[in-house]
């Protein structure tokens, strides 16, 4: 959907954000997330939506994912991988944006 996932590879040491078209709003079974500009909204389990918070507090993703690997206890380079794939995931459908450098 977005060009910029093609034009920008992840990598761990992306910084990403959330765009200001995006609106969420956590509940205790999911993440609800609204791309203002198409007007679908997209639910996140609560796992994902940790993910996502943890995200919005460290935006480059290898601080997400150390930070997430030491809160579940688990392997820190599994974290990072399930992590870049949620963000790709994020990207394609317009959620999550590559932060560009001031």
């Amino acid at each position: 959907m977005s060009s910029n996932a093609a034009q920008q590879p992840l990598s761990p040491t992306t910084a990403v954000q959330v765009p200001a078209h995006v609106v969420s709003r956590a509940f205790a079974a999911e993440t609800i997330m609204l791309n203002l500009q198409t007007g679908t909204y997209h639910g996140l389990n609560p796992t994902a939506g940790h993910m996502l918070e943890t995200l919005q507090e460290h935006e480059v993703i290898a601080d997400a994912a150390a930070a997430l690997a030491e809160h579940y206890r688990e392997n820190p380079q599994s974290v990072q991988a399930d992590l870049l794939t949620l963000c790709h995931g994020l990207i394609e459908r317009g959620l999550l944006v590559v932060k560009q450098e001031a």
